[in-house]
């Protein structure tokens, strides 16, 4: 009898086939920010996913990775020129959501600069359809 189980030892590794999960989350109300007490499957609990990241700054807090959240802190109070907010809002975006695998890509990304509020203005594909982010404030 060896150290590790026979199929190991054997040299035959079983494959373990990943089976597609759905994503499930507790719901929010977005326009309070409050839970709803509901749980949420599919493309509603991605958009509240998105929310999150989009709600929570990067290394800030150790309960989550360093791969969750944003960094658009880094872009207030800072003076740069309105090209350099634009490609780095939109490459921060990407960066803050394609970490989740449900996640394919970001299309029709607009920005508005106004006084010292960013808005942007996203549709995120995923792999349960398209979810449409609109006029998200950044820096109030």
């Amino acid at each position: 009898m060896g150290l590790f189980p026979a199929y190991i030892e054997n040299g035959i590794v079983s494959e373990v086939k990943q089976q597609s999960v759905v994503p499930r989350e507790y719901g929010i109300d977005f326009k309070s920010g409050q839970l709803t007490g509901e749980i949420v499957e599919g493309l509603e609990a991605i958009k509240v996913w998105i929310w999150f990241a989009l709600q929570i700054p990067r290394y800030r807090y150790y309960a989550y990775t360093w791969d969750y959240g944003n960094e658009f802190e880094e872009l207030i109070g800072q003076g740069y020129s309105s090209d350099y907010i634009d490609s780095e809002s939109r490459r921060m975006t990407e960066d803050c959501l394609l970490v989740n695998s449900d996640i394919q890509g970001i299309s029709d990304f607009q920005i508005n600069i106004t006084g010292d509020t960013l808005t942007i203005s996203f549709i995120v594909n995923t792999v349960y359809g398209d979810i449409a982010f609109q006029d998200y404030a950044i820096g109030r």
